[in-house]
């Protein structure tokens, strides 16, 4: 793992979720739930997962990552944030 931590602010992640998985994620969007996001699915899910724990250093709490609704609860779970529950 590489711990660079460019995605530390939501513009970082975004542009890893752009530029990995080549999705297009606006600021609102990642606040959505992830059944409204265009092209969405579960591998991506897990990819990006991936993708997190490369980048941070850290392993990503995989069961809270699951009850997660949006992706900018991910974001805060791998950044050591609480989400809602």
């Amino acid at each position: 793992m590489s711990g660079s931590d460019r995605t530390a602010d939501l513009a970082g992640f975004l542009d890893l979720l752009r530029e990995e998985l080549g999705l297009e994620v606006t600021v609102q969007q990642a606040a959505a739930d992830f059944d409204t996001l265009p092209a969405w699915d579960s591998v991506h899910l897990l990819r990006l997962v991936m993708l997190l724990e490369q980048d941070t250093g850290r392993r990503i709490p995989v069961a809270a990552v699951l009850r997660s609704r949006t992706l900018a609860q991910v974001h805060a779970l791998a950044h050591g944030e609480r989400t809602p529950a």
